[in-house]
């Protein structure tokens, strides 16, 4: 376990009512702690904001996001979120404790499930996502590492910090949200995330539980991205060939690269999968349907959890815990059935294919046996027969000096050409024709493809464009957009793009060359002019600032002529630079107009002493009669009197005599 001591948290009293006891897992974004409700007197998971994010609107709004949808959701199978808040500068959620182990360990410990234990994993999963999709949720970011599995044989969903309403499709401006091995091809080309990109991720979770292994790996992000968006996955079983047929099917249909062709949502997949139960379990355990137990995790085992967004500092030791149930079924153009579809009838059509698939083996078998024993000790079979054929290797990121000393060696001729390519770097041989594993005879030429890097793009000017605009103009070219960033602009209307920059430098983007498939360019959007409350009363000011997001706090007094007492002056920012949801500003208030001295007009005529009271604001209270022609007045006093200060615009009582 990892030393905690040092850790400034621990101890802490959160708002008021989170009393820190001990720090549990720390991820790229936030840490996770047990906490006591001292309210409620509970134990709690409390996660914390790393405090270098507290002024990313970003992170922020993911938290308040996280905190919103799993509100709207009530089962067994996803993690509770009792609370968020901010205290201080810190943003928090507080959450369901569930002392246990994730997914992810459970894989790391012990390398693959058998089909039993991913089926209960499976159907645990897809009846909670069914209740996210059924309320309008999208997960987005489905994986191991946010399946925990509790001690006392919870299995439950978390997470749901990238999740997002659904409205058919939608929509992100970060094209590849969530971890790359589990992204749907769609979200891969056009950033679309809908229910059937949850399931996608789904399948690929299930591959990785039957077979402890990836479908796709490469060297870098981008690599796996492209295979999730050209590859087909495989079926589990030519990994490991004990797996029953059924879950290869159910497999192949939630990973096709058609969403059309998947379960439209987990509900689906989830009946699907419990009709295959009562096929598979029985064939697999040969004794009806007994529970399966996750044992113990050893004394050796590892528990970091290296690879997750969140790393485990301290998982307790699980002991045998009944892992529940819950999953779906698989799909090709032709006969997988669609996603609409459900039901035995559909299991019967699985279980077929998987029999033909079966026999289709056996025959081919039978047809390589018979050639052998044709050939006649073989010389003529590897003479001139298909025998003299060789497989094209991978050769991929090889050198074209390299990849021609291989095709050498194999008795083929090179000869190359050069293409575009956003995954190998260039100079190194990006693709071949024929392609890795074709066979072909000796003596031919295979075409080496070397990249010269990716393909340059010239992008549109993107300020003034709106965000979809935006994201639509950079991905149609193959770019991507990173981060985005909404700052308060009165020169730009609100939710338009202010500007836009390379992710790699920070440079402003501009329509021309330098530009490449692949980059990510970082938008900043407008929201609007941050609203004049000039005038307005403390409450209205607050209110109406409130509404934008924005913050207040109480600033000094001025005196002032035009604006009533206690009403605002003015409205300031407390820090420089772009102003953002989420920060403050000082509110300046009215004291009124400045007090002003009253002159001494005492033995000056009437007509002169009025004039120099009334040039000073004041009004004035007199006999009427004194304002009649050829009435010589003298002012003998007034109240108050000379000296006194006076708020402007108050009235002042004058007595005089005749002259």
């Amino acid at each position: 376990m990892s030393d905690t001591s040092a850790d400034p948290m621990i101890g802490r009293l959160i708002d008021g009512r989170y009393q820190v006891r001990s720090r549990i897992a720390r991820g790229g974004m936030a840490t996770v702690y047990v906490a006591t409700d001292l309210r409620l007197e509970r134990r709690v998971a409390l996660k914390i904001m790393h405090g270098h994010l507290a002024d990313d609107n970003t992170f922020k709004a993911r938290f308040v996001q996280e905190a919103r949808s799993a509100a709207r959701l009530a089962h067994p199978n996803v993690v509770n979120v009792y609370d968020q808040g901010q205290d201080a500068d810190m943003a928090y959620l507080v959450m369901e404790y569930l002392p246990g182990i994730t997914l992810r360990d459970l894989l790391k410990d012990y390398g693959r499930l058998t089909s039993e234990q991913t089926m209960d994993i499976l159907e645990a999963v897809l009846s909670g996502l069914a209740a996210a999709h059924k309320a309008g949720i999208v997960h987005r970011d489905l994986k191991p590492e946010n399946v925990l599995l509790a001690d006392d044989g919870r299995i439950k969903i978390g997470d749901f910090g990238l999740a997002r309403a659904v409205n058919n499709n939608t929509a992100t401006g970060q094209a590849l949200l969530g971890t790359i091995a589990y992204l749907s091809p769609e979200l891969v080309t056009r950033g679309i995330a809908d229910a059937r990109s949850d399931i996608y991720a789904l399948g690929i979770m299930t591959y990785e539980m039957l077979t402890g292994e990836q479908p796709y790996v490469g060297e870098a992000p981008m690599q796996i991205a492209y295979q999730h968006a050209n590859d087909t996955v495989p079926m589990p079983s030519t990994r490991i060939p004990t797996i029953p047929h059924e879950l290869d099917e159910l497999v192949l249909w939630a990973t096709a690269r058609d969403p059309e062709q998947r379960p439209r949502d987990a509900r689906v997949m989830l009946d699907q999968l419990l009709d295959l139960d009562k096929l598979v379990r029985p064939a697999a355990t040969g004794s009806g349907q007994a529970e399966t137990m996750v044992m113990p995790r050893g004394a050796g085992m590892a528990a970091g959890v290296a690879d997750a967004d969140t790393q485990i500092l301290g998982a307790a030791p699980l002991a045998a815990t009944t892992v529940l149930a819950a999953a779906g079924a698989p799909h090709n153009a032709s006969a997988f059935p669609s996603a609409g579809d459900s039901g035995p009838a559909n299991t019967v059509v699985l279980t077929d294919k998987a029999r033909k698939r079966k026999r289709k083996g056996y025959w081919l078998f039978t047809l390589v046996l018979l050639l052998a024993a044709l050939a006649g000790g073989g010389g003529w079979y590897f003479g001139s027969g298909p025998g003299s054929q060789v497989p094209v290797p991978s050769l991929t990121s090889a050198s074209p000096e390299d990849a021609t000393s291989q095709l050498a060696e194999l008795g083929l001729e090179a000869a190359r050409d050069v293409e575009y390519s956003g995954t190998i770097a260039a100079g190194l041989v990006s693709s071949t024709d024929p392609e890795p594993g074709t066979r072909i005879a000796k003596g031919s030429t295979v075409t080496l493809r070397v990249s010269q890097g990716p393909q340059p793009i010239t992008l549109p000017a993107l300020a003034g464009l709106t965000q979809e605009a935006a994201t639509a103009a950079v991905t149609d070219l193959k770019a991507a957009i990173g981060s985005t960033d909404s700052v308060f602009d009165a020169d730009v209307d609100a939710g338009l793009v202010i500007s836009a920059s390379r992710e790699s430098d920070g440079g402003d983007v501009s329509p021309g060359g330098g530009y490449f498939e692949g980059m990510n360019v970082n938008l900043v959007l407008s929201l609007g002019a941050v609203p004049d409350v000039s005038g307005k009363s403390v409450d209205d000011a607050t209110a109406a600032l409130g509404d934008k997001g924005l913050l207040v706090t109480a600033g000094g007094e001025e005196f002032s002529d035009s604006v009533a007492d206690g009403d605002v002056i003015s409205a300031r920012p407390t820090k420089d630079g772009p102003v953002r949801a989420g920060d403050t500003f000082t509110l300046t208030t009215s004291k009124g107009p400045a007090p002003v001295e009253v002159p001494n007009v005492v033995g000056k005529s009437w007509g002169e002493g009025k004039k120099i009271l009334t040039d000073l604001g004041f009004k004035l209270k007199y006999n009427a009669l004194w304002d009649t022609p050829g009435f010589a007045i003298v002012v003998q006093s007034t109240d108050p009197a000379a000296g006194t200060l006076a708020p402007k615009g108050s009235t002042i009582s004058l007595a005089g005599s005749l002259a």
